[in-house]
């Protein structure tokens, strides 16, 4: 068994060892190719802009390692795309890896909407090699494409040298993608023009380059009759390719945590509604989350705060509860010694209970999140840990607003530790939790969009001048907004706090998911309808950058799931655009 993903830069270390592999098999099995082309693979992946071509990489691996790799050239101002390798490891050649590979760039191909695929393929005439060793290898690969609908266009100077001597001159062959639609002569003459300039300028001089272009005479262009099979070629498969899809992680131990008290709105419900509504959407591959240790939480959160929520809880009993009620205004110094009513020294309000649950279904919420960020820094482009009790009002010493352990701010801690990490908080309410722990620091900024704290929760934090401190001054921005709110003046904010992360340029987006900012949610005061969270969502999907979404509020359970769908939708679409994009921005780490 082995998987296919895509390899999008170098930034990550697990992407810089396939891709050392992969270019190290291309030198292995493309000798004639300059090993300086080969080389600037990794810089090409960054900057698109270089050749005029995006770079698109896929790697087959499995746990021994790389197993074979693709490159794909695309080009989107003519909507094509090249095939530039194809390459297995020794023992791998045939229909398994290779095979694998070449329906994953057709997938890809489609995603795109590009006209075609265009690649090169070695001669299978006898008279047009120069060794006859050689020919089987050619004619098997020949009949290897053929079987998808791919042959040679003919009746053009393609295969004609650049200057005399030249041996072994390839096809230039075509794959519809199952579309049936012709060729037209002015499409192939711009797209050959195209391949010529920007793929050989160092080799095709211009009045070759215009002579290869004119000698495409027919119209539509017409391509070599088939000569290895009868059947009707392979079509592609209409699907969301795997190393595409959203990665869902579910706390599966969020049903123990269950206050059954009239208006508390923190119910299992909300994730059962979400998961239902996601499940008509082709775009999630369901994981189980892994267990992690204590040591991520408490690099973000104070141990005797930790120590205290697991003892507290595993000593109550049933659906017995305890409510802070009592808080250290005068004495903050000096907690007192029974434990009930030590609740209020680490907590913010009194409508967030300890219960014999609460930590259990909150530390396995930190696992899902973090099992979202290490798939995200394994090549993951998007993950979602759809999990409760959310955790952004969860500060590194105090816990409130239905939350306990902050899930958010761990995984943007793990991330950081790979490069500049960007928190975006779009709930209704503000995420004092990951501003309080990351206050001083710079390599995570955190970004805020909510009601106005003068009337929202939770009341002494959220202000626009709250910037950060020390080291961190600059990387704390609030978004403090009025009571009543629409979709369109949030898209604008949004737009605002998006320009600020990406001139931030961070490697990672953690994106704090509330659906309270939802027309008639019981804990906000905003409109925000289905329609508004795929707009959102597709704004941030082109940042194009790896995220991971954490789930925070959202309370209408009516309306929960839809607007759960049309904003992954949205993400999903954004992430797709900005992958069509030449140019689009490379973001680093520090």
């Amino acid at each position: 068994m082995f998987r296919i993903r895509r390899i999008h830069d170098d930034v990550l270390p697990v992407n810089r060892a396939a891709l050392n592999k992969v270019q190290a098999l291309l030198m292995a099995q493309f000798p004639a190719v300059s090993q300086e082309e080969i080389n600037e693979l990794p810089a090409q992946l960054r900057d698109p802009l270089k050749s005029r071509f995006r770079r698109v990489v896929f790697v087959a691996e499995n746990r021994n390692g790389v197993l074979g790799g693709a490159v794909l050239m695309h080009a989107p101002d003519l909507s094509f795309c090249f095939l530039d390798f194809i390459a297995t490891t020794p023992g791998q050649v045939g229909g398994g890896v290779g095979g694998a590979l070449y329906e994953r760039v057709r997938e890809e191909c489609q995603i795109l909407e590009v006209r075609g695929l265009f690649f090169e393929c070695l001669p299978d005439e006898p008279a047009a090699v120069s060794r006859l060793e050689f020919l089987e290898d050619n004619r098997a690969r020949l009949r290897f494409y053929e079987r998808y609908g791919a042959r040679p266009i003919a009746n053009t100077a393609y295969e004609s040298p650049v200057k005399p001597g030249d041996t072994d001159l390839p096809h230039l062959v075509y794959d519809d993608l199952g579309s049936g639609e012709p060729l037209r002569r002015s499409e192939a003459r711009a797209i050959v023009r195209a391949i010529l300039e920007r793929k050989y300028a160092w080799l095709c001089p211009p009045e070759y380059v215009d002579r290869v272009a004119r000698s495409f005479k027919d119209d539509p262009v017409k391509l070599r009759p088939p000569r290895y099979t009868r059947s009707a070629p392979v079509a592609p498969v209409a699907k969301t390719p795997d190393d595409r899809r959203v990665l869902l992680v579910v706390n599966d131990k969020h049903e123990i945590h269950h206050v059954r008290e009239r208006g508390y709105v923190e119910s299992p419900i909300r994730v059962g509604a979400i998961r239902r509504d996601l499940e008509k959407l082709d775009l999630f591959e369901t994981v189980q989350p892994q267990r992690f240790s204590d040591d991520h939480i408490l690099q973000v959160h104070d141990a005797d705060f930790v120590r205290y929520l697991e003892r507290m809880c595993k000593t109550l009993q049933g659906k017995e509860s305890v409510y802070p009620y009592v808080f250290p205004i005068r004495n903050p110094a000096r907690p007192p010694r029974e434990m009930p009513i030590r609740a209020g020294y680490f907590c913010i309000d009194t409508f967030t209970p300890l219960h014999q649950n609460a930590w259990p279904a909150a530390r396995r919420a930190v696992d899902c999140a973090l099992t979202g960020a290490r798939a995200v820094t394994r090549g993951r482009r998007l993950a979602y840990a759809l999990v409760r009790p959310p955790g952004h009002h969860a500060e590194r010493r105090v816990f409130g607003g239905f939350c306990y352990l902050n899930s958010a701010a761990v995984a943007a801690n793990y991330l950081a530790s790979y490069g500049r990490v960007a928190i975006l908080d779009v709930d209704y309410h503000h995420g004092n939790g990951q501003q309080d722990i990351f206050f001083r620091r710079a390599d995570v900024l955190t970004v805020s969009i909510h009601g106005d704290p003068r009337f929202a929760y939770p009341y002494f934090s959220g202000f626009a001048d709250e910037v950060g401190e020390e080291d961190g001054r600059g990387f704390n921005l609030n978004f403090p907004l009025e009571e009543k709110v629409d979709g369109q003046r949030y898209l604008r904010v949004l737009s605002h706090a998006l320009q600020a992360i990406g001139t931030f340029s961070p490697s990672f987006l953690v994106v704090c998911l509330g659906f309270d900012t939802a027309k008639a949610d019981p804990t906000g005061s905003w409109s925000l309808a289905a329609s508004d969270f795929e707009r959102n969502g597709r704004a941030i999907g082109r940042l194009g950058l790896p995220t991971l979404v954490v789930q925070e509020g959202g309370y209408k359970t009516r309306t929960l799931g839809v607007n759960a769908r049309y904003f992954f939708r949205g993400l999903w679409d954004g992430a797709l655009e900005a992958d069509r994009k030449v140019g689009a921005r490379r973001h680093r780490g520090a």
